[in-house]
């Protein structure tokens, strides 16, 4: 009764009521912001209403998925639920969550137990030793890098050459692919920004420079998508653990041929356990005892030995064909991105180059500014004798003959000889090349 009680005070009204009802007097839940028939609820009122069925239904939503058959090679679209790959595949809601298109995730290839999550620009998909599933995306490009890597998939366990795993095939082209496009895009962003900076370095205009600003944003998007997938190639390089853990085949194998030896032992040990038990029946059940204990002794000494034997075999990683494939790609990865380094140099030197020749200006229109200054001052000289001459009183030197001009002369010779001292000041303090 203590506990009923308890409950009670701790359930919120509506639940209260809920639960005293029972689930079969369970009333109709009211449309959001709105009370049970009443007026539009406040915001403190009536609570905040929770659509729960809403909820339910977005994580149990079916997503669009394109499955290619490992054996076959054949394609089938099909529809799954996340719940239902997580079981089917072992893995965790974080690692589906890098493949939801409605988050924004950066590239990523995890090695798991049963499958290989990868993340890889437009491609999301899930691979496995028997199949790889690709999801489809209502994007018209996603939809065509989706097809195309479908079409390569094929072609390649069509024509294969070589004793490569199904999920190093499909690793591979799903890196092929991630490489081409960006290496593609790199392409295009040099075919338009060099042309772009030449006309930049010839003419500095605000509609260029906005132009080579909207370039600049490009190039470091890019250059953060490309050193993403060689972060994640190069930490797969550098950790032998995930890469054997990659190896889907591998342990396919290695665990079907650990239950045929499982149940061949359990076979034999059962063999001699109903042959003791049919040799000791006759004579006496005690003397059965030690000859069943010495045969289960050997039985577990075995299954001890077979199980010291698979994990002496998985420790030591045969990781050559994982690392050779990845070091190929590396390579193409980091070419690329050493082309984006390089336009990035590029537009910093024009940068540079552009600040240098503003500075140029900058300091041509200072020293046009020190001349005219100069100059100034030496017309002033001239204001100085007007306005002396200028005075009302009378002055003896208005009555000698040619004294205007006499003056004009004189007031003149001093202004140039006080302008040749001020450059010769100026030129000896280098204040600017004369």
């Amino acid at each position: 009764m203590d506990h009923d009680h308890l409950k009670d005070r701790l359930l919120l009204p509506s639940s209260r009521a809920a639960a005293t009802n029972g689930p079969h007097h369970r009333r109709a839940t009211p449309a959001p912001g709105t009370g049970a028939g009443g007026p539009p609820c406040g915001g403190g009122a009536g609570g905040v209403s929770i659509d729960v069925n809403g909820l339910k239904r977005r994580g149990g939503e079916r997503r669009s998925w394109v499955r290619v058959d490992a054996g076959t090679g054949a394609a089938e679209a099909v529809e799954v639920a996340k719940p239902a790959l997580m079981r089917r595949l072992d893995l965790p809601a974080r690692d589906l969550r890098l493949l939801d298109p409605l988050f924004v995730y950066p590239s990523a290839i995890l090695g798991r137990e049963r499958a290989v999550v990868c993340n890889l620009e437009r491609l999301r998909c899930i691979i496995t030793a028997d199949e790889a599933l690709v999801l489809r995306e209502p994007d018209a490009a996603a939809e065509e890098a989706v097809r195309r890597y479908v079409d390569e998939l094929q072609r390649r366990l069509v024509d294969r050459a070589d004793d490569l795993p199904f999920e190093f095939i499909a690793l591979e082209v799903a890196l092929e692919a991630a490489c081409s496009f960006l290496d593609s895009q790199a392409i295009e962003l040099e075919a338009e920004a060099y042309p772009l900076l030449d006309e930049l370095t010839a003419k500095i205009s605000t509609l260029n420079l906005e132009r080579v600003r909207r370039l600049k944003s490009k190039l470091v998007a890019l250059t953060r998508r490309v050193q993403k997938v060689r972060d994640e190639i190069e930490q797969l390089m550098d950790d032998d653990g995930d890469m054997a853990e990659m190896y889907l085949t591998e342990k396919k194998m290695r665990m079907e041929a650990s239950m045929l030896d499982d149940e061949d032992l359990q076979g034999i040990g059962n063999s001699h356990n109903g042959f003791d038990s049919s040799l000791s029946a006759p004579v006496s059940p005690v003397s059965t005892h030690p000859a069943t204990r010495r045969l289960e002794k050997e039985f577990s000494f075995a299954r001890s030995r077979h199980s010291s034997f698979k994990s002496s075999d998985s420790s030591q990683y045969n990781i050559e064909e994982l690392e050779m494939l990845l070091e190929a790609y590396f390579v193409v990865i980091d070419y690329t991105l050493s082309k984006l380094t390089s336009l990035k140099e590029y537009i910093d030197d024009t940068e540079d180059f552009i600040n240098i020749q503003l500075d140029n200006v900058r300091n041509q229109l200072i020293q046009f500014e020190l001349l005219l200054t100069t100059a100034t001052f030496v017309v002033a000289i001239f204001g100085v004798v007007s306005g002396v001459f200028g005075m009302n009183f009378e002055v003896p030197l208005f009555s000698v003959p040619h004294a205007f001009e006499w003056t004009l002369a004189i007031t003149g010779v001093c202004g140039a000889v006080i302008f040749c001292c001020f450059l010769w000041y100026f030129k000896k303090r280098r204040f600017f090349p004369l």
